[in-house]
């Protein structure tokens, strides 16, 4: 099949996915939008917002329109990682025998919800991490390849605190994106209502299975990325950090640690699938600025007076945006105060 073909049939299946989860979920379009491009980008989404926005929902209506095994975990302080992972067990064969076999645990799915993650302990966090990263997971010494595609979304409440083991940084830094799930306006409230109150449901359709995804993914790599494109990715990070020369007076004073190179994949990746989304073969400085909140906003780490003064990690990277130029043959941070 042609590139142009691909790139279509790319298109075809997004543009259904989304339809599908519109099916069920009101609203919401910037987050749909979101987690379909962690799904084709090979990461994971990181949902955060208040109880009863629909990020359950959300998850479990995706897992509906895709062919894939689905999988919820409810994260508990007293959750251990062979809870989710599994364990060993001793099994007595028909002779008489005994020996040791793996039993799998949740994670074996390819959708995982990992709903309130941070309700974990590190322990438990630690074990998800290995998942993400590696794709597999280790018991008793051996390794257990979990299947392709595998796709993490973790919710968080960000109010309630107590009883809760925040991501450590390096774990926050394994989601592609993080994506805040807002109120809904008044109209979107109404049609939950509608919606939810009436005896019929929405039957949701499969749109496409793990092959088909794997394909797709892969094509999201052959993307091609012009190079003005890619130093604005790189400006962008580094302007984020604030050792970084001619980094705005805002990020000195806020910002304690700036993005990682992972911020660098998650923005030129989320900038291909988007450009795909659009019809496009190739990615455009606005792809780039579109993913760029999603992207960065879990990977600044506030200093004590960034935190002291509640500053939100969104402020900051809106004025860094506002200060990486991308005028024709000069990609570069603007001089402070224009």
């Amino acid at each position: 099949m042609r590139a142009e073909e691909r790139a279509e049939r790319f298109r075809e299946v997004f543009t259904s996915l989304t339809r599908e989860i519109a099916k069920v979920v009101v609203g919401h379009e910037e987050i749909i939008r979101g987690v379909l491009i962690c799904l084709f980008s090979g990461g994971h989404a990181l949902l955060e917002g208040v109880p009863g926005l629909g990020k359950t929902l959300l998850v479990k209506t995706l897992s509906e329109s895709l062919d894939l095994r689905f999988s919820r975990i409810q994260f508990t302080p007293d959750l251990m990682p062979a809870d989710i992972i599994g364990t060993n067990i001793v099994v007595e064969t028909p002779e008489g025998g005994r020996h040791f076999s793996f039993q799998r645990g949740a994670l074996f799915g390819q959708i995982v919800l990992a709903d309130e993650v941070n309700r974990a302990t590190p322990k438990t966090q630690s074990a998800l991490l290995e998942a993400m990263q590696e794709l597999s997971v280790t018991v008793s010494g051996v390794q257990h390849p979990l299947s392709r595609p595998f796709f993490v979304l973790a919710t968080q409440n960000p109010i309630e605190m107590e009883g809760t083991y925040p991501l450590p940084e390096a774990q926050l830094d394994r989601f592609l994106l993080k994506l805040k799930v807002r109120y809904p306006s008044a109209t979107e409230l109404s049609e939950i209502v509608e919606r939810t109150t009436k005896p019929q449901t929405e039957v949701v359709q499969k749109v496409a299975a793990g092959p088909e995804v794997e394909a797709m993914k892969a094509l999201v790599r052959e993307v091609p990325i012009a190079q003005p494109v890619k130093e604005y990715v790189t400006q962008l990070v580094l302007a984020t950090r604030p050792e970084h020369e001619g980094t705005s007076e805002m990020v000195r004073r806020f910002v304690r640690y700036g993005s990682s190179p992972r911020g660098a994949q998650a923005l030129v990746l989320g900038g291909k699938v988007h450009a795909l989304m659009d019809g496009r073969f190739n990615v455009s400085f606005e792809d780039i600025r579109t993913v760029a909140l999603a992207s960065l906003r879990h990977r600044l780490i506030l200093s004590f007076e960034g935190e002291a003064e509640g500053i939100d990690p969104d402020q900051i990277l809106e004025n860094v945006l506002a200060r990486v130029s991308t005028q024709p043959g000069k990609v570069a941070l603007l001089p402070e105060g224009l």
